[in-house]
C-alpha cells in the first residue's frame, strides 16, 4: 500500500508538472518567460509552447494589438486664464514586450499620467478661441510628443484625439452673450449694407432717369427747332412763290390792259381814275395800321402821282406795240 501511494503521488505530480509545462498563447498575444527569476530573452509566440516546470515562469503576457486608452476629463487652464475641461482618446500598441515590462511599472497608468500632463501643457500654450479652431494641430502635437516620450517603454502611439473641450459655465454664458452680440452686429451690418445698396441703386436709377429725361428733352428741342426751321423755310418759299405769282399776274394784267387801252382815250381815263382811287385806299390802309400813329397826305401830290402812273401806262403801251422790245419783261419778273 505504501508503494502504491507513492506511485500514485508521483504519477499525479508528474501529470500536473507535464500539464503545467504546456502553455498555449493566443493569436495576437505574446509572453515573457523568466528562468529562475532571470529573463534570458525567451518569449512565447502564439500557439503551443513548453516551459520547464518549477524552473521557468511566465511573468508578463500582453496583447501586441492596438489598444485604446480612454483619458478621463480633467481641468486645464488656457493662456488667457480660462478654465476648461478636456478629455481625450489615445490609440497605442506594444512594440517591444521586454521594454514594456522591464522599463516601466504599470504601463497603462504611466501612459495615462503622461497623456494628462501633455494635454495640460499644450492647453496652457493656447488661448480659448485657439483650442476650438486648432484641434487638429493639437492632436498632431500630442501624437508627436507622446510617441517620443513612450518610445523608451517599447510603445508606439498611433493616434491621439481630443473628444471634448468644455469651458466652465461662466465662460459658456459669456460666450453665448458674445455670440449673441456678434450675431446682432452682423445683422446690423447686413441691414446697413442692404440699405446702402438700396440707396445707391435708387440714386443711380434717379440719375439715369434724369439723364434719359434730359436726352429726351434735348431730342425734342432739336426736333422742334428743325420743325420750326422747316416751317420758316416753307413759309418763306410760299411767300416768295406767292409774290412771284402776283408779279406774273400783275404783268399779264398790265399787258392785257395796255392792249385794250390802245386807241381808246375813255378807257385810259377810267384806268387813271381807278389808279387814283387805289392810291387813296392804300393811304387809308396805311393810316389804319397799328405800326403807324400819324400820316400826313398832301393833296397836291395826288395829281403828280396820277401823272406818273399815266406815263407808266403810256410807256407800257408803247412797249407793247413793239413785239421785239424786251422792256416788257420787267413786268414778268
Amino acid at each position: 500500500m505504501d508503494f502504491l501511494s507513492w506511485f500514485l503521488a508521483l504519477l499525479v505530480l508528474g501529470g500536473s508538472g507535464i500539464a503545467g509545462s504546456v502553455k498555449i498563447i493566443n493569436q495576437g498575444n505574446a509572453a515573457l518567460v523568466e528562468k529562475l527569476g532571470k529573463y534570458n530573452g525567451k518569449k512565447l509566440e502564439p500557439g503551443l509552447n513548453w516551459v520547464i516546470p518549477f524552473v521557468e515562469k511566465i511573468v508578463f503576457q500582453e496583447t501586441i494589438r492596438e489598444k485604446v486608452l480612454d483619458i478621463p476629463p480633467q481641468q486645464c487652464i488656457t493662456r488667457d486664464n480660462v478654465s476648461i475641461t478636456v478629455d481625450a482618446v489615445v490609440y497605442w500598441r506594444i512594440m517591444s514586450m521586454e521594454k514594456a515590462y522591464y522599463k516601466v511599472e504599470n504601463l497603462k497608468q504611466a501612459m495615462q499620467n503622461l497623456v494628462l500632463t501633455q494635454i495640460r501643457s499644450e492647453m496652457g500654450k493656447l488661448e480659448l478661441d485657439q483650442t476650438f479652431t486648432a484641434r487638429a494641430e493639437i492632436n498632431e502635437i500630442l501624437l508627436r510628443e507622446l510617441d517620443e516620450a513612450t518610445d523608451p517603454w517599447g510603445v508606439k502611439v498611433t493616434r491621439v484625439e481630443l473628444r471634448d473641450i468644455i469651458p466652465s459655465k461662466a465662460v459658456q454664458e459669456s460666450m453665448e452673450l458674445q455670440m449673441s452680440a456678434e450675431r446682432r452686429k452682423r445683422a446690423a451690418i447686413l441691414t446697413s449694407e442692404g440699405e446702402r445698396e438700396a440707396a445707391v441703386n435708387s440714386a443711380r436709377g434717379k440719375a439715369e432717369a434724369q439723364v434719359l429725361d434730359a436726352e429726351a428733352r434735348q431730342k425734342a428741342a432739336i426736333l422742334d427747332a428743325e420743325a420750326q426751321q422747316k416751317a420758316i423755310v416753307l413759309k418763306a418759299q410760299a411767300q416768295r412763290q406767292e409774290q412771284v405769282l402776283k408779279a406774273q399776274a400783275t404783268a399779264e394784267a398790265l399787258q392785257i390792259v395796255t392792249k385794250s387801252l390802245q386807241g381808246d382815250p375813255k378807257a385810259r381815263e377810267a384806268l387813271q381814275f381807278l389808279l387814283a382811287q387805289n392810291y387813296l385806299d392804300m393811304g387809308k390802309v396805311i393810316g389804319s395800321s397799328h405800326s403807324s400813329k400819324v400820316m400826313f397826305m398832301d393833296a397836291r401830290n395826288i395829281p403828280a402821282t396820277i401823272e406818273g402812273m399815266r406815263s407808266i401806262i403810256d410807256d407800257s403801251s408803247h412797249l407793247s406795240s413793239d413785239p421785239l422790245n424786251p422792256g416788257l419783261n420787267k413786268f414778268n419778273r
